[in-house]
């Protein structure tokens, strides 16, 4: 049974080394030979995807950094989504109808600062709303990398938390989410709020979130060959971030890994352990709970890299929403 470190785990989760005291942990475990199915068929499948080249070349080169924002898609009947045009990036709040839902929860999406927007958001954006029965949620295409290096993404960010407070929401309503890039980027917003003395967000969500783009963590290189996303890559987004720009990487506003969570919000923390990055998620957990903040880390054994995305396809993942909800409810 998992720590009172107040690393949740659940019982799709495997235990990783810590520096933290064994004693304090209490860590329910699930061997991989337990994973479904369903679940090795999907990462099956994303890594034969990013290994072969003639498929990544023909749908993902090229694309990458162009949003589709103004892709058509269609919500079911019960939302409303309202686009909202900023002075360097659009959003999008998506209401469920008549819900009484106390909490607006702001979506910043991943693809290591060099992804644009894609229409998977708005189903992740549904996902959310679901999990926080009926929550409010503001998806934000903000700029990217080459062409928009830090602070550009940061300070989207901060523009669309700045309207939530300018439109009827307070801190206590807000909960930053994000995955990969944009879990860093939840992170990276609260140090920046922190350090100017600001109120901040209620809580945090990350899926895998990218903390550390020094690539420090032990896992770039001992996940390299299982990790089905980026391990078979010839792309380096991870090791050679254009997002950086003339700035380092250890600012916290660009790898939050290396700033003070002394204060932070509660934070939800989900990862893989088939992924590069686990080390992005287990050192940040680490850091922030020692600091006394009320952290919640869950490692799902067998899962890739933000394998929430697809939903409630595969048991994993359907648990891994589950927590989010479970979370969200018990926020006071």
């Amino acid at each position: 049974m998992a720590e009172d470190l107040g690393f949740s785990e659940s019982d799709m989760i495997k235990e990783e080394k810590s520096e933290v005291n064994e004693s304090q942990l209490n860590i329910e475990k699930e061997s991989v030979d337990k994973l479904s199915h369903r679940a090795k068929f999907v990462r099956s499948m994303v890594s034969e995807f990013n290994k072969n080249s003639f498929l990544k070349n023909h749908f993902v080169a090229g694309v990458r950094s162009v949003s589709e924002f103004d892709k058509a898609y269609k919500y079911p009947d019960q939302y409303t989504a309202t686009r909202i045009d900023m002075e360097n990036f659009p959003m999008e709040l998506l209401e469920l109808n008549g819900s009484d839902s106390p909490w607006v929860i702001l979506q910043l999406h991943g693809g290591g600062y060099v992804g644009a927007f894609k229409n998977n958001y708005r189903n992740m954006a549904k996902f959310y709303s679901e999990a926080g029965k009926g929550a409010k949620v503001l998806t934000i295409d903000y700029r990217v990398a080459p062409e928009h290096v830090f602070p550009a993404a940061l300070d989207d960010a901060l523009c669309a938390y700045e309207w939530l407070l300018e439109n009827g929401y307070t801190e206590e309503n807000i909960i930053l989410a994000g995955d990969s890039a944009g879990g860093g980027l939840a992170m990276a917003l609260c140090h920046y709020l922190k350090d100017r003395g600001k109120m901040l967000p209620k809580a945090i969500i990350g899926f895998s979130p990218w903390t550390d783009l020094t690539a420090s963590g032990s896992s770039y290189t001992e996940n390299v060959d299982k990790d089905p996303i980026f391990g078979h890559s010839k792309e380096d987004i991870i090791n050679k971030s254009t997002y950086i720009g003339e700035d380092e990487a250890t600012n916290p506003y660009i790898s939050p890994l290396f700033g003070e969570f002394e204060g932070f919000p509660p934070m939800l923390i989900q990862a893989g352990t088939h992924e590069m990055l686990l080390s992005d998620s287990s050192s940040v957990a680490e850091k922030a709970k020692a600091a006394g903040v009320d952290v919640t880390f869950t490692i799902y054994e067998g899962m890739f890299h933000v394998f929430q995305m697809v939903g409630y396809l595969i048991p994993e993942s359907k648990k891994a929403w589950s927590q989010v909800g479970e979370f969200i409810d018990n926020l006071t």
